[in-house]
C-alpha cells in the first residue's frame, strides 16, 4: 500500500476525520459508502502553501478535483480564484460565492451558451484556439460587453515527470506558442479586456526540481510573449504541477525549495512583467490527501487459496483507486480497516473488492491487514481528488455516495 496521508488519527483503534470517529460519520452520512473530507488538512495544506509561496503568486482552486459545493463555499474564502472547465462548474463557482473577476474558464471545446454565459457574468475566458476566440469575441459584439479574454498557451516544452503532460507536443489544449502573441494583440485590438496568459505545462508531478525548471521555462515564456504584444498582462497562470504521493516510494515534493526557487525567479523577471500578478492553479494538491472514502465490508469468502473481502462500494464512487482512471498498472491506494486501526496483521492477505459484476471492481490486492469481519469500514485515503465527480455513480444503478465536510470546530 501507498503512504497515509499525514494529519490522520485514530481513538481507541477508530479512525478520526476532523476529530470525529468514522463510526459516527458513517451514522451521519445515513450509512455507507460515503466520502468525508477534513476541512482542517485543506486549511493546514493552504497555510503551508502561503508560507513557502512569494507574495506575488496567487493560489487558485481547479474545481474540478472536487466541486462538493460545501467544500467549494469553504475554499472561496481561502483562495485567490477559481478555475473552472465548463458551464456547469461556472454556476458552482458563482453559487459557492467566488466573486466573477476570479474566475477563469479553460478547456477546449466550449460551447456558445458557455462563452455567452462566462461573457454576461465578467468570466475570464482563457480561449484554446483562434476560432474559439472569434466566437468569444461575435458573441462579446453582439452583447454589447466588452469580455474578459485570456490566452491559454500550448507551452514549448512540457512538466518532465508529471502524470499527465500538457505541453511539448500537438495538443488539443491551448494555442502553440508561436501563435500566442499574434493571437493576443488581435484580442486587445479588438475591445477586449486583456487578462493574461495561462501556460499549463503538466501535472502530479513528484519531482521537484523538474517542477522547478518548468516554472522556470514558464515564466521565461510569458516574458518572451508579453514582449511581442508589447502589452503587459494583469496575470499569468503557471498552471499547475505539485503532485501528491500515492504508491509506495513516492515522497512529497519539496514545497520550501519550489516556493524559493519561484520567488528568486520573480524577483528577476523582465521589466514586462514587473507589474503583473501571477498565479498558481491547484485541485488535487489540495484537496486529495484530505478526503476518504469509507465503506462497509459486507461478505468475506475464499476462492481458490485467495480470500476476498467484499464491500458495498466500488469503481462507481471511486474509480482512480480501482486503477481504470488514468493509470497504466494497477497500484493499490493506501487503505485501512478504519475500526481496527493499530490491531496486529493477519498473516494471511486479503482482497478488497467492490460489489459491481465486474473483475474490474477491485480495490486492493492481496493486502496485509488486521483480521477482517463482516462489518468492518473500509477507508480508502487520497479520495479528495476525482473521486465522486469523477466516477460512474450511476454504473448498474446504485445509489450516489453522500459526501461530508468535516469541520474539527463543529465536532
Amino acid at each position: 500500500m501507498g503512504p497515509i496521508p499525514p494529519g490522520f488519527a485514530s481513538e481507541e483503534g477508530m479512525l478520526l476525520i476532523g476529530g470525529v470517529g468514522v463510526g459516527a460519520l458513517a451514522h451521519e452520512a445515513g450509512g455507507t459508502p460515503f466520502f468525508a473530507y477534513d476541512a482542517g488538512l485543506i486549511d493546514a495544506r493552504l497555510a503551508a502553501l502561503r508560507a513557502a509561496m512569494p507574495d506575488a503568486l496567487d493560489i487558485h482552486y481547479a474545481i474540478k478535483a472536487n466541486p462538493f459545493a460545501p467544500l467549494l463555499a469553504h475554499m472561496a474564502g481561502r483562495v485567490d480564484g477559481f478555475d473552472i472547465a465548463s458551464g456547469g462548474e461556472m454556476e458552482m463557482a458563482l453559487a459557492a460565492g467566488m466573486a466573477a473577476d476570479r474566475i477563469s474558464f479553460a478547456g477546449p471545446g466550449k460551447r456558445d451558451a458557455e462563452l455567452e454565459g462566462a461573457i454576461r457574468a465578467a468570466v475570464t475566458l482563457n480561449v484554446e484556439s483562434e476560432g474559439e476566440a472569434e466566437r468569444a469575441l461575435a458573441i462579446a459584439n453582439r452583447l454589447g460587453k466588452a469580455p474578459r479574454l485570456a490566452v491559454r498557451v500550448n507551452p514549448d516544452f512540457d512538466l518532465k515527470g508529471s502524470g499527465m503532460h500538457m505541453g511539448g507536443r500537438a495538443s488539443p489544449f491551448g494555442v502553440d506558442a508561436d501563435r500566442a502573441a499574434p493571437l493576443a494583440s488581435r484580442l486587445i485590438d479588438a475591445g477586449a479586456i486583456w487578462r493574461g496568459w495561462h501556460i499549463f505545462a503538466g501535472s502530479q508531478a513528484l519531482d521537484s526540481e523538474a517542477i522547478i525548471a518548468a516554472q522556470d521555462a514558464t515564466v521565461a515564456l510569458a516574458e518572451r510573449l508579453t514582449e511581442a504584444v508589447g502589452a503587459s498582462p494583469p496575470l499569468v497562470n503557471l498552471g499547475g504541477g505539485l503532485g501528491v504521493p500515492y504508491f509506495p516510494g513516492d515522497e512529497p515534493v519539496d514545497l520550501p525549495n519550489i516556493g524559493a526557487a519561484l520567488a528568486e525567479r520573480l524577483e528577476r523577471r523582465s521589466a514586462s512583467l514587473k507589474d503583473c500578478r501571477f498565479a498558481i492553479e491547484l485541485g488535487r494538491y489540495l484537496v486529495a490527501e484530505a478526503g476518504v472514502y469509507l465503506t462497509r465490508l459486507v461478505d468475506v469468502k475464499q476462492s481458490r487459496g485467495e480470500r476476498f473481502a467484499i464491500v458495498d462500494g466500488g469503481l462507481h464512487h471511486q474509480l482512480a483507486a480501482s486503477g481504470n482512471f488514468g493509470t497504466v498498472v494497477r497500484r493499490n491506494y493506501p487503505l485501512a480497516i478504519a475500526n481496527r486501526i493499530g490491531e496486529p496483521l493477519s498473516p494471511e492477505p486479503v482482497t478488497i473488492v467492490g460489489c459491481l459484476c465486474t473483475p474490474l471492481d477491485r480495490l486492493g490486492d492481496r493486502l496485509a491487514l488486521p483480521e477482517v469481519a463482516v462489518g468492518d469500514l473500509v477507508a480508502i485515503f487520497l479520495a479528495g481528488a476525482y473521486g465522486a465527480s469523477a466516477s460512474p455513480e450511476r454504473f448498474l444503478g446504485h445509489e450516489q455516495a453522500p459526501e461530508l465536510l468535516v469541520r474539527m470546530d463543529e465536532a
